[in-house]
């Protein structure tokens, strides 16, 4: 019986001529490598010995290397090239190194004890290890929860503990119908006033998002479809920069008055009574591409602006200067990378912290400034390097500052004696370093923006507590001591709420989401 043909389908066909034309295309171009000496010969390819399948291929072997002490920059600490000082720096770094040498080589003679090290005041648990104290992500599992308060033993923290944690969403409205911003929210705040919650958030185009958090959610009649849709309130929206509102703050000194750095450059002051924003400072050089990472008020004085930049400087801008000049602006080069945020100390605002992408908390003294030109720079008062990067730095009230690190910490240093620190001093390293570490999940990646903790500027009962971004898509509260306070969360919350701020004098706490969503405990 004769076979019969198959008829092969015009996709089949031209799939065959595709794998043709490529097999021709590959034979081409191994001739030409061969003509141009660049493949293999056929001896070297006849004298390769076949691998046995059932051989494993040898595990590379990665060396590790200890860290050295790191190099400074001289020009950042104000030393002069080629000088006396600049000479005895290159010595000591020289004999720094050749110690740091030395000591790599020497043998641990004496038991490392692991209970010595205290995190966020607990000891360490021999059953694991500081990284397993952080884990990845897990949407909605909580870490800190009702059981954690009923253990609490102490009265007065179990009271706050309670009190914090009966905080609850906003009943009026979900969080996916608070849409605050078009787009990712950066900076987030609530207005200073008692009356009533007034939510402000910028975002990454520029536009500036107002709820007023007191209405009410309209009444749904018997005869209304159940499944319709939910109006949501009232939302304000203004566009007072063309890129990303980094950062804003309300000036101490009129309520009215709101003040939002840009990565456009520029700041603005945006008067809520009038509805006008006008600019207050950009770069002299309308070309210049200065993006800003940061900006305060002094208490002080209502005329002297501060601001950071994601290219390492810091400056200072009496606004009382005319735009065109330039006589009442200072910038020093502060960092090399990155300044991710910076604060001054509400009660000595000549001392300035900085968090910086070169891994170091700084703290400055304004009121010593020496050097000439680029060298021009106020005096380092003392620094804490982390392992990776510091997001930023916020002081309180009473003097102690927290940082956010992508390390998956969160540091907290007691500088509650600045009072006492005469102009140009240093602190010595114990000084310096933090007296509580928290482990905490600060791995944002690129979509959500970076975790920030933020302190409640005036808490009436006293006690100082910060809020931060939980990953798993809460908020956590902590006290200066590093003890946890609550855990916020609800119903309706998709996403991170990664910038968190409190109320500077009520126990209301605001968040915002990369999709421009508004969280809001009350």
């Amino acid at each position: 019986m004769a076979r019969q043909k198959v008829e092969i389908s015009e996709y089949e066909r031209k799939r065959q001529e595709n794998i043709a034309k490529t097999q021709a295309l590959l034979r081409n171009l191994e001739m030409e490598a061969a003509e141009a000496g660049l493949a293999p010969t056929a001896k070297g390819l006849a004298s390769a010995k076949p691998k046995s399948k059932s051989k494993k291929t040898p595990v590379k072997k990665i060396k590790q290397e200890e860290m050295l002490p790191r190099r400074t920059s001289s020009r950042l600490r104000g030393i002069e090239a080629d000088s006396e000082k600049a000479k005895r720096k290159a010595e000591e770094e020289h004999e720094a190194r050749r110690e740091a040498d030395k000591a790599k080589r020497q043998r641990i003679s004496d038991a490392y004890n692991f209970k010595d090290i205290v995190v966020a005041g607990k000891e360490w648990d021999m059953n694991g290890n500081f990284m397993s104290l952080v884990g990845p992500a897990k949407p909605y599992e909580r870490t800190f929860d009702d059981e954690d308060v009923k253990e609490t033993t102490d009265k007065e923290l179990k009271a706050l503990r309670e009190r914090m944690s009966a905080l609850e969403l906003w009943p009026e409205f979900e969080p996916n119908d608070l849409k605050i911003t078009p787009e990712r929210i950066y900076a987030l705040g609530l207005h200073p006033t008692a009356e009533k919650p007034l939510v402000f958030a910028g975002d990454k185009l520029g536009n500036l998002g107002i709820c007023d958090c007191s209405q009410k959610a309209p009444e749904v009649k018997e005869e209304d479809d159940e499944d319709a849709d939910t109006e949501g309130p009232s939302i304000t929206t203004l566009k007072p920069h063309t890129r990303t509102i980094h950062t804003f703050q309300f000036s101490p000194h009129d309520a009215n008055a709101l003040y939002s750095a840009s990565y456009d450059s520029t700041v603005r002051k945006l008067d809520l009574a009038k509805g006008v924003a006008v600019e207050v400072y950009a770069p002299a050089d309308a070309n210049e591409d200065a993006p800003l990472s940061g900006v305060e008020i002094s208490k002080n004085d209502a005329n002297m602006l501060y601001f950071s930049t994601l290219d390492g400087h810091f400056g200072m801008y009496d606004m009382r200067t005319p735009a065109e000049k330039s006589a009442g602006l200072e910038i020093f080069q502060l960092s090399e990378k990155k300044i991710g945020g910076f604060s001054l100390h509400p009660m000595h605002p000549h001392f300035v912290a900085t968090a910086s992408l070169d891994r170091t908390m700084k703290i400055w003294d304004l009121r010593k400034i020496n050097g000439k030109g680029e060298w021009r720079l106020p005096a380092l008062v003392g620094e804490h390097e982390s392992r990776l990067s510091v997001s930023h730095a916020s002081f309180n009230s009473a003097g102690y500052i927290a940082t956010a690190s992508y390390d998956d910490t969160i540091k907290i240093h007691d500088f509650s004696k600045a009072a006492s620190w005469k102009v140009g001093d240093g602190l010595t390293e114990d000084e310096v370093k933090p007296s509580v570490v928290i482990p905490h999940n600060n791995q944002t990646g690129r979509w959500v923006t970076i975790l920030r903790a933020q302190w409640q500027q005036q808490p009436q009962d006293g006690v100082q507590r910060f809020c931060i971004g939980n990953m798993n898509r809460f908020v956590d509260i902590y006290t200066a001591k590093g003890q946890q306070l609550a855990q916020l969360g609800g119903d309706g919350i998709t996403a991170v709420p990664a910038v968190a701020k409190f109320h500077p004098t009520q126990d209301w706490v605001a968040a915002g989401t990369a999709s421009g969503k508004l969280c809001l405990w009350m």
